[in-house]
């Protein structure tokens, strides 16, 4: 196409440019002292375009940018200003942070500060963690990116630390352990500021690990809460759990970051699935498993909760991201948070209360029947009662979801989500398991479905909230997208492609209107900022996660290495 010429004639150019700039623009980053974000820099992040201060471009995750310099009648002209190398080979799945003309961007392995004016790396950070730390990590090693706050910058590691740095310099500032990392557990998601207090998840439900929130005090690194998702002796829920100590290995991961509403004081984050997948040792609901717990930051008390999947048994990860945004309900607007859940229905709740408003499938589902309104739990299917009695059957979705964890965006000028799904189906069946302490604790054959070479498994979705209907579907042939969507009042949604492309879509449609080839697998976070008036939009480049080894065959000549590409319309 004439655009991707264009921009693939300029990048030589375009990079050299750069490299000749004198970067007067790291004069703001050697001489600003002012110790922010402040919290209300955090509350205000999407009204300051110059600004991307939390994860999901504010903390109602609309990944929604007002912004329209690069639009439908532009974005042809838009081309690669910048690309600076991460230096890793696990992968990349962040996204990056913008404050006072400098860009925060995370990995696995690094912490980089790049200047946005000239792609000037300004410091870099190393993480350091034992060489055998991956293999006790489920799904990939990576990092979704950091938080920043008062002067300090972030992270959790993969061996289960958190970590603050001084973020003019990199200097570490304080380090703390959450958990050991030779049981099962890891950080891999972003951390949430909210009302003051740095909040953590965790990764590790496959290892028959009991999960939970954690909350710190950002400047001294001090441990303010911990909130288990699985609740304890003489805790609420804890009835939900058997006898002994299934509950002690339940699962329940943490490790998508959440959602916050200021107003309410309340932050939204989803827990994963129960351990292990084969539920004969844990009969019961398994609170707060599959669900979305709503808690107070400051303390971490659950004000409400609603369980999405009770008694887990198809690894229906509830994680996903919680937007908030106003929906029209019976005709009136109310509050709401939405979830395309893994387990194939959009849930629509009151932000206030938890109570259910829809929920209805947004691909094809065969494990079960629809949810109850009433009661707000599925109905289970034959399909599903076959698979307690011990049987294989053909699971809709398959274990990898509707939709995986790559974020979708909501518009609130449409009114419509935007989503990378899946479409695909997978041979289910229970085996025996037995807990070994660091090693998978799941006791499922899970293995593929033959289907129609001419059907596609991912799409990228235009979805409205309430009905779950599609207005439009885009496929992407066999190899689902893992990089989040950005929408733009341009007319617009970012997104990526395994296979390298970075694309522009008419938000109309859900037509491809621009592409660049980075050099290798996009399953990271598209974001949208201004930059002395010019629009950029930048990505984080690198083949990895869990879906580059289930796509093995597919994606084997997409080379590794990470990076972080900055782009803009090129000069008239």
């Amino acid at each position: 196409m004439q655009e991707l010429s264009v921009a693939n004639a300029f990048v030589i150019l375009l990079l050299a440019g750069c490299a000749a700039m004198t970067g007067d623009q790291t004069a703001i980053y050697r001489t600003h002292e002012d110790p922010g974000p402040t919290a209300e820099e955090l509350k205000q992040d999407p009204k300051n375009t110059d600004k991307v201060l939390t994860y999901g471009m504010g903390y109602h995750q609309n990944r929604y940018s007002t912004l329209k310099e690069i639009n439908k009648q532009t974005v042809k002209r838009l081309v690669p200003v910048w690309n600076v190398s991460l230096n890793s080979g696990y992968g990349e799945q962040g996204q990056p942070l913008v404050y006072n003309g400098i860009m925060y961007v995370t990995d696995a392995e690094y912490t980089v500060a790049i200047d946005i004016e000239t792609g000037k790396q300004l410091w870099r950070t190393p993480v350091e963690f034992d060489s055998a730390t991956p293999r006790v990590v489920c799904c990939g090693v990576s990092n979704k990116g950091p938080a920043l706050y008062e002067g300090k910058l972030f992270r959790g590691t993969l061996d289960a630390f958190v970590v603050a740095l001084e973020q003019k310099t990199g200097k570490q500032l304080w380090k703390e352990k959450a958990a050991e990392w030779k049981e099962g557990f890891s950080i891999t998601g972003a951390p949430q500021i909210a009302n003051g207090v740095l909040i953590t998840g965790m990764s590790g439900a496959e290892f028959g690990t009991r999960l939970f929130l954690d909350g710190w005090d950002p400047d001294t690194g001090k441990h303010l809460w911990r909130r288990y998702t699985i609740p304890g002796p003489g805790e609420k829920g804890f009835e939900t759990w058997p006898p002994g100590d299934a509950s002690l290995r339940g699962g329940g991961s943490t490790w998508i970051t959440g959602s916050y509403d200021p107003d309410l004081d309340l932050l939204f984050w989803g827990t994963g699935n129960a351990g292990p997948w084969n539920p004969a040792t844990r009969p019961g609901d398994n609170l707060y498993t599959a669900s979305v717990l709503a808690l107070r930051p400051k303390t971490g008390e659950v004000v409400w909760h609603y369980q999405f999947t009770p008694n887990d048994m198809y690894d229906w990860d509830a994680n996903w991201e919680l937007i908030l945004g106003d929906v029209a309900v019976d005709g009136h607007k109310r509050k709401v948070v939405m979830q395309l859940n893994r387990n194939g229905f959009l849930y629509v709740l009151e932000r206030a209360n938890g109570k259910l408003l829809s929920a209805k499938p947004y691909e094809k589902v065969n494990w079960a029947t629809h949810v109850d309104m009433a009661t707000g739990r599925p109905v289970e299917s034959e399909i599903s009662k076959k698979v307690r009695a011990g049987e294989k059957v053909e699971l809709w979705p398959s274990q990898w979801g509707a939709k995986n964890w790559p974020h979708a965006a909501f518009n609130p000028e449409t009114g419509l989500l935007y989503a990378n799904t899946m479409h695909n189906m997978r041979h289910y069946k229970f085996v025996p398991v037995e807990y070994k302490v660091g090693q998978r604790y799941q006791g499922v054959e899970n293995t593929p479905a033959p289907r129609q070479d001419d059907e596609a498994i991912g799409h990228v979705d235009a979805i409205e909230p309430m009905s779950a209907k599609q207005k439009w579907r885009a496929p992407v042939n066999d190899i689902p997208n893992y990089s989040a969507v950005l929408a733009t009042a341009g007319g617009l949604l970012f997104t990526g492609k395994q296979t390298g492309e970075f694309l522009a879509l008419d938000i109309d449609d859900g037509k491809t209107l621009w592409q660049f080839q980075t050099g290798s697998g996009i399953n990271a976070q598209p974001i949208t900022f201004t930059h002395r008036g010019r629009q950029y939009v930048a990505i984080q480049s690198g083949l990895g996660g869990v879906n580059q080894a289930r796509m093995a065959g597919e994606l084997k000549n997409v080379p590794r290495g990470g990076s972080v590409w900055a782009f803009a319309l090129m000069r008239e």
